[in-house]
């Protein structure tokens, strides 16, 4: 899915607007901010309707939106946010317990910012919704990044050593593989927190190789080892084959700085949370 570009906001007091038909869900939701943003003011309305009388009042820093709302459905509520807004600008993040489906099937059109599977949780939430108005300077955490071009590599790896993140660069899917093999062989599994791999690569293997190999060989799942594909192609099916065969999310080129370091931390984080969760069990 294309971006718009990323503005700057004023995360002092960032005004956050939550939609959705629930009750309980909104009151859950501001629950949980309100630990993660103790500064936010929090904007909750069950209707589409309601969110643009409210938009009025003031402008709000991000929107989350339920797919399904009592009087339209989510994306239309976006849409409107993007012609009438007096905001340069509003992440829009659609929360929803099917977004897996709709990701692949790319029916999430270009009004929306990003996407929140809800059964990850509502901390999860809440880290993904500060990960916007409010990123870590530092986060920490190793990304195996694939990349077979090392001019491209070297100013991808400076970006993201900046947000305080460790990068192992490989130049194909062989590099990549042998990584994880070394990993699991000294017994960390799954060696890096992230992968971050572009889709075509010099060689025969692709990205989409890798994913086969990540999920399919070495038996790690999303939780355990996400995958984040940066791919220039906006070909749907393309995109969806992706998404299919195990892509976490997609990032769409020419990258932008502040999307890419967003999506990596919120899989960063989540995979750590289901990981933490499973060794529980």
């Amino acid at each position: 899915m294309a971006s718009p570009a990323f503005r700057t906001f004023d995360t002092s007091n960032p005004r956050i607007m939550v939609v959705d038909g629930s009750k309980v869900v909104r009151k859950m939701i501001e629950g949980v901010l309100r630990q993660a943003l103790p500064d936010m003011e929090f904007v909750g309305c069950e209707t589409g309707e309601e969110a643009k009388a409210a938009l009025q009042s003031g402008a709000v820093n991000l929107v989350t939106t339920a797919l399904r709302l009592p009087d339209m459905d989510g994306l239309d509520l976006a849409r409107f946010l993007r012609e009438h807004t007096p905001q340069a600008y509003i992440p829009i993040i659609v929360v929803s317990g099917d977004v897996q489906e709709r990701l692949e099937n790319r029916s999430i059109s270009d009004d929306v910012t990003d996407y929140f599977d809800k059964s990850l949780g509502f901390n999860a939430l809440a880290a993904f919704i500060k990960g916007y108005v409010a990123p870590e300077a530092e986060a920490g955490g190793e990304v195996l990044y694939v990349e077979d071009s090392r001019v491209v590599a070297m100013a991808t790896r400076r970006m993201l050593e900046k947000h305080g993140l460790s990068v192992t660069h490989a130049t194909g899917v062989e590099d990549a593989v042998a990584h994880l093999e070394t990993a699991r062989a000294q017994g960390k599994v799954p060696g890096p927190d992230v992968v971050l791999t572009d889709v075509y690569l010099k060689g025969e293997l692709t990205g989409k190789d890798l994913l086969k190999a990540i999920r399919q060989d070495f038996g790690y799942a999303k939780g355990m080892l996400p995958v984040l594909v940066m791919t220039g192609d906006a070909n749907p099916a393309n995109q969806s084959d992706l998404l299919r065969a195990g892509a976490n999310d997609l990032v769409q080129k020419p990258i932008e700085e502040r999307l890419l370091v967003t999506k990596l931390l919120f899989q960063l984080r989540v995979g750590r949370l289901l990981r933490t969760k499973n060794a529980k069990k």
